[in-house]
Parts: structure tokens; C-alpha cells; sequence
């Protein structure tokens, strides 16, 4: 007898703290699990005098027949599409002192009244660095292990990437990926111009920085 008293006493003990602690209280509850067939539960006799329910319901002539309630879906996001999506680069500073890095970055904004989804990925970045006509450095001459991304942007969102890509002020190159010894840019005031890609949507207009 005692012992079941303290059993019962713990298991209400148990309650109590579940009640007043709560923790999963900040999880998302998850809801039953539908379920496509009856349970092994047998089906109660229908009570006498009663008209049991028809078995599957006859449609009427000209109508067609349902399986069931339609549920209409709400679509997701549609992908980007040039016409409302604004690129542009973003430096950390405009003017370098000697020996001072560019740190390269993407603003991208949706203008368009709708979410849509673009791959903002290191595969679909591209930053340009060029003089003039020259084209001085490109990110993905020498790119490692480029990714995928697939992001939702928000009607009227601006976001910018959050790891920017340094410019070693050197000229690049596919074939002198490994060298230590690549031509540096000319400083001493000298102009430059960063262009920028994502997603398969080139930035409107360039970033000018000027490396002393």
C-alpha cells in the first residue's frame, strides 16, 4: 500500500513539473498525423429504427464525381525575373591606401510586388575588376568549391552578402592561380571600376574605387 502511494504521488509530481516547466514550450508543435485508413477500432451498429448512411453518394446527371473536398493550394514563390530585380556592388571603403584590400559585396533588391527565389550561391557571384577596357581581375578565375544557394527575396527587400570577397590588387588569371609573383595593380591614385553578377543578373552600373 505504501508503495503504491508513492508511486501515485510521483507520477503526479511528474505532472505538476511538466505543467509548470514547460520545456518544449518554445518548440513548434507538430499536429496528428493524418491518417488514410480506419483504425482496427470495430464500427458501432447503427441504432435501431435509424437510417444508416448511404454508402458512397450517387452524383447527379452532368455532374462530375469528387474523391473528395477540393483544397486549393496557395503557389509558392516564383523565380526572379530581370525586370524586377536591382544589382549593385558595394565596397568597403572608395579610396585604398598602400596595401589596404578591397572587400567586395552584392546589394540585391526585389522592386517587384511579389517573394520570388534566386541562387545567390558563390556559382552565380561574379566580381570584375577592370581599368578602362582592361579587365584587371575577375573572381572567378581562381574560385574554389563554388556553391548553390537557393534564397526567397522579399518584395521591396535590399540584402547584401555578408562575406565580402577581398581584391588581392593583383591581375588574375586561370593559368597563375598558384603564383605569388602576379602583376599588382598601379596605385598612386590609379581608377578602377568594380562590376558585379548574381544569379544570372548583372549589376546596372559599376563601383569606382581609386588604389594609392
Amino acid at each position: 500500500m505504501l508503495l503504491g502511494l508513492i508511486l501515485v504521488v510521483a507520477v503526479i509530481g511528474a505532472a505538476v513539473w511538466l505543467l509548470v516547466a514547460r520545456p518544449w514550450a518554445g518548440a513548434t508543435e507538430a499536429g496528428p498525423a493524418p491518417t488514410s485508413t480506419a483504425t482496427g477500432a470495430p464500427t458501432p451498429d447503427p441504432t435501431p429504427g435509424s437510417t444508416p448512411d448511404p454508402t458512397p453518394t450517387e452524383t447527379q446527371e452532368g455532374e462530375a464525381p469528387t474523391d473528395g473536398p477540393s483544397v486549393e493550394q496557395s503557389p509558392g514563390p516564383v523565380a526572379c525575373e530581370a525586370r524586377d530585380i536591382e544589382v549593385a556592388a558595394v565596397t568597403d571603403a572608395d579610396t585604398y591606401q598602400p596595401g589596404a584590400l578591397p572587400n567586395l559585396s552584392i546589394s540585391l533588391t526585389n522592386r517587384g510586388a511579389a517573394d520570388c527565389t534566386i541562387d545567390v550561391g558563390s556559382t552565380t557571384q561574379v566580381f570584375t575588376v577592370s581599368s578602362g577596357a582592361d579587365v584587371w581581375w575577375r573572381s572567378t578565375d581562381c574560385q574554389a568549391n563554388p556553391s548553390s544557394m537557393i534564397a526567397t527575396l522579399a518584395a521591396g527587400a535590399t540584402v547584401t552578402s555578408k562575406v565580402p570577397v577581398v581584391w588581392d590588387r593583383t591581375r588574375s588569371s586561370v593559368e597563375t592561380c598558384a603564383q605569388e609573383n602576379r602583376p599588382r595593380a598601379p596605385g598612386g591614385g590609379a581608377s578602377y571600376h568594380v562590376s558585379v553578377e548574381i544569379g544570372g543578373f548583372a549589376g546596372t552600373a559599376s563601383k569606382q574605387i581609386l588604389l594609392y
